[in-house]
This record gives C-alpha cells, structure tokens and sequence, in this order.
C-alpha cells in the first residue's frame, strides 16, 4: 500500500513538471521581451545645447507583462476542445508515471526474493519449512504453495485420470503465468499512450492553429504579430503530446526487458520446485 501511495505522489510530481515546464518557459520568454521592449523605449536623446541634466532618476522596473497566448492562458481561458485536450495529455503522463513506479516496485521486489530463495529455500530441511521463510505476498510463495498442494491434493474422480507429474506441472504452470500476468498488467495502458498522445496533441494543434486562423480572418488583420502567438501557443499543444508520449515508450521497452529477466528467476524456480516435488514423492513411494 505505501509503495502504491508512493508511486502515485511521484507519478503527480512527474506529470505537474512536465505541465510546468512549458509555463515557465514561455513566462521567462515574455519577461524577456517585456525587458527589451522596455530598453527600445528608452528616453530620446539629450539636447546638447541645454544645460547640464539634473541626476537620473533610478530606471524603474520593466512592468510584467503577461503573455495572452501561454499554456497557463489556455488552460484558464481557452475552449472547450483544447481543456478537454490538455485534461487527457495530463491524465495520461499521470497514469504512465504511477504504472512506471508501480511496476518498478514489483519487479525490483521479485528479483530480491529470488536472490533470497536461491541462497535460502532449497538449503531448508523440508519444502514446508521453505515455504514459511518466504514472504507472505510474495510470488514465489505462491508459487510453493501451489506445487505443494497440487502434490499432496490429487484426488478426485476427474483429476485422478490425469497423472501425477502432470497434474503438479499444470498447477505450477498456472501460478507461473499469474505472476507473468500481475507483473504484465498496465503495459498495455503505456504502449496505448506511447501510441496515440502525439496525435492527440497534434489535433489539439490542428484544433488552435484553425481557431486562430479564423478570428484572424474575422479581424481582417495577418501581420506577423497577429499570427505567431496563437499559432505559437497552438503548437505547444503537440510538444506536450510528444513529451507524454516519450516517457511511456521507453518506460514500455524498458519494463518488457525487466519482466523478461525477472521472469526468468521465476520460471528457473519453479522447475527447481517441480523436481524437488516430483523427487520427495518417489523417496515417499519406496
């Protein structure tokens, strides 16, 4: 729980930076085209024929301008379309970051157990002595338990025309592929956002560039000031859809990599825990 907790504050900590991010660069842009304008604006030039000019005042402050055309404005005054846009962009990094973390936590706790299961378990004098030295939640005791009781259980009027190895193989089999499936779930959710958030970035842009285009024709006017803010502040909605989409396509690849190791320790084990079983019972059977 707080490892989920802990991913979750993370995720939201990764997904308000990279909202940030353009705010504060676009913010940094206009204060600098505040100041220089305010320089280009300076007093005129001094009569040289009038007396000398009393001390200067000290030069006042650049007011700060606010840019009508940044992220922040879209997001407190813009249409519907680009809220609803920018609200999906966001939900998404969101959910990227927490599933990054979230599985993060799992494999690296399921490569510690298979550290401690290769130094510990099989050394145990019995398998149910192994057992009780593995974590409670852990999916190698999962796994144990599965085997062990699938060894010691095989009755039934069904389950008796199955014979025993393959009985124990089965059950063990299937608590493998639940693991896999645990450890798989949510990569389907990053390959989707790696997938489809530059296209919903791009149509928010498609979205802005014609709503700017039309209040210019509306207005009659298409000088270079009138045209590069609203296009400008269109064009970052596809510069957010690349950077949600970025984290979630490295973050699929690089998780699909770490399952495979991880799950290599587990499979590793559990053939290990079908030989030990299927050992104890031709010992039993003498």
């Amino acid at each position: 729980m707080i490892s989920r907790l802990s991913a979750l504050f993370a995720a939201v900590a990764c997904a308000a930076t990279l909202a940030v991010s353009p705010l504060a660069a676009q913010a940094q842009d206009a204060a600098s085209a505040a100041a220089s304008g305010a320089e280009m604006t300076a007093a005129p030039a001094a009569d040289t024929t009038a007396p000398a000019a009393a001390p200067e005042a000290p030069a006042a402050k650049p007011e700060k301008v606010e840019n009508p055309y940044s992220l922040g404005n879209i997001v407190a005054h813009g249409n519907i379309v680009d809220q609803i846009v920018l609200g999906i962009l966001f939900i998404m990094s969101l959910g990227s970051w927490y599933i990054l973390f979230t599985k993060l936590w799992d494999t690296s706790k399921i490569a510690r157990e298979a550290k401690d299961v290769r130094a510990t378990f099989f050394k145990k004098a019995s398998l149910a002595e192994g057992i009780k030295g593995l974590s409670e939640t852990g999916a190698f005791r999962y796994i144990a338990q599965t085997g062990v009781e699938a060894s010691d259980h095989h009755e039934g009027a069904l389950t008796e025309n199955i014979d025993h190895n393959t009985w124990v193989t089965m059950n063990i089999d299937r608590a493998v592929g639940e693991v896999n499936s645990r450890l798989q779930g949510g990569l389907g959710f990053l390959a989707t956002v790696g997938s489809t958030s530059p296209f919903i970035g791009l149509f928010g842009t498609v979205w802005g560039i014609l709503q700017a285009l039309t209040q210019i024709g509306v207005a009659g006017q298409a000088s270079i000031d009138k045209v590069a803010g609203p296009v400008g502040a269109a064009l970052i909605m596809t510069a957010i859809g690349l950077g949600v989409a970025v984290p979630a396509v490295l973050g699929y690849n690089w998780l699909v990599n770490r399952n495979k190791s991880v799950m290599g320790q587990v499979r590793a084990f559990a053939a290990d825990l079908h030989g030990v079983l299927m050992g104890s019972r031709k010992v039993a059977g003498r």
